[in-house]
């Protein structure tokens, strides 16, 4: 890793996936510049992470005091999403990108770079990779690629890894074993963290399909819970949106560092032969909060007219976010930690994950879609709640540290 541009004839572009916390996130961004700085002088480069604020923590973060300590000046411009180094006499700019979705590849276009850097490319759009990849023209630039497995049929495995050699690429694979930093405790809380598609990816660092229960590692006897005795310190709802479709809504309450879900409204009007109003969807899920003051309601962001709704009621509203990839791994790593427990009295949350199942026929991880309404308004809860923890243990899928 820290020396394959050493030899530059060799290789146009260097891969790296594996394990988290391998160790390759902070490998690569310590190669990446002392590369640049070896090899250029006023030239421009691109740092591209899924979102810019998780390119900082997962890279940048740590990555920036340590090249401050080995002699390296550092000058970041957060307004411009710049960071301006200089070593051994050379200046370089690093322009910092977000590729979040299709329209991302817009931010980069135009751009001229002697190269560029990818973290967590498997979950950028390929419009946005295939963008930053054209902007390196300079002579003597280099393509630097790093994430975590996917699924198979992913195109970047595809395209890219199955065809390293013919693209000129070397492929590194990392285990948790490469990252000396790690103790054995360390790595077996890792490996106690997953279960089913993501222990295989994660800790085995394998390309594999999702297959069978989403939440695999769930018993329903052993992990339900009754609701706690005293007093609860905050109060949030999560809402599934429905209207053909049933409509889910889950009432959380927080004792200590836990949620617990310790009722939910459940409304199908295929079964009830009646579509309900948005008045109607207000006034349930003001009977369901009761007397209790809610922090916040998380909403399905498609709903806009009963988003509208709630506001007008004086509801304080979050649209969720609706990252379906992204919320099931918080969601699973939420339950396995007990952040997030369910209790026994919420039967059509209870149902419908011992149901939710992986849909093999897609070429993309996906769950079917079916059964899945408190699935969804869960999934919504756990994305607001490890969004709104400053990080932490629930974002360590994506945040991988030496």
């Amino acid at each position: 890793m820290l020396t394959w541009w050493c030899r530059p004839e060799d290789w146009e572009a260097i891969i790296c996936d594996g394990a988290v916390r391998s160790g390759k996130t902070f490998s690569m961004g310590l190669s990446f510049f002392l590369w640049a700085q070896a090899r250029f002088d006023g030239r421009q480069f691109g740092l591209c992470g899924k979102t810019i604020t998780s390119l900082r923590r997962n890279l940048l973060t740590e990555l920036v005091p340590y090249l401050r300590r080995a002699g390296f000046t550092c000058r970041e411009r957060r307004s411009e999403n710049l960071l301006i180094v200089r070593f051994g006499g050379h200046e370089n700019r690093f322009l910092l990108f977000g590729g979040r979705d299709e329209s991302s590849a817009a931010l980069i276009q135009g751009s001229t770079l002697a190269g560029v850097l990818l973290d967590e490319t498997a979950l950028m759009p390929r419009s946005f990779v295939e963008q930053a990849i054209a902007r390196c023209s300079v002579p003597g630039s280099r393509l630097w690629f790093n994430c975590n497995p996917e699924n198979p049929q992913h195109w970047f495995y595809r395209e890219w890894i199955l065809k390293a050699r013919e693209r000129r690429a070397l492929y590194l694979h990392f285990t948790m074993e490469d990252n000396p930093a790690l103790t054995p405790r360390i790595r077996a809380r890792y490996r106690n963290a997953y279960s089913g598609v993501f222990y295989r990816r994660f800790v085995l660092g394998e390309w594999t399909a999702a297959q069978g229960r989403v939440y695999d590692f769930f018993d329903r006897e052993r992990d339900s819970v009754p609701v706690p005795a005293g007093p609860f310190l905050a109060w949030r709802i999560s809402v599934d949106y429905g209207t053909a479709n049933p409509a889910s809504f889950g009432l959380w309450g927080r004792q200590g560092e836990s949620w617990y879900r310790v009722k939910e409204y459940y409304y199908d009007s295929r079964r009830e032969g009646r579509q309900k109003t948005d008045a109607e969807y207000v006034r349930d899920l003001r009977q369901l909060a009761g007397e209790r003051e809610i922090g916040r309601v998380i909403v399905d962001p498609s709903a806009a007219s009963f988003i509208e709704a709630l506001q007008r009621e004086g509801f304080p509203v979050v649209r969720a976010d609706n990252d379906v990839s992204d919320g099931i791994r918080v969601t699973a790593d939420l339950l396995k930690r007990r952040q997030i427990l369910l209790c026994d009295t919420c039967d059509d949350c209870l149902r419908e994950i011992e149901t939710y199942c992986w849909d093999a026929r897609g070429r993309q991880d996906a769950p079917k879609k079916e059964h899945d309404h408190a699935m969804d308004d869960m999934r919504y809860f756990a994305m607001d709640l490890a969004g709104g923890t400053g990080g932490g243990f629930a974002a360590t899928w994506v945040e991988r540290r030496m």
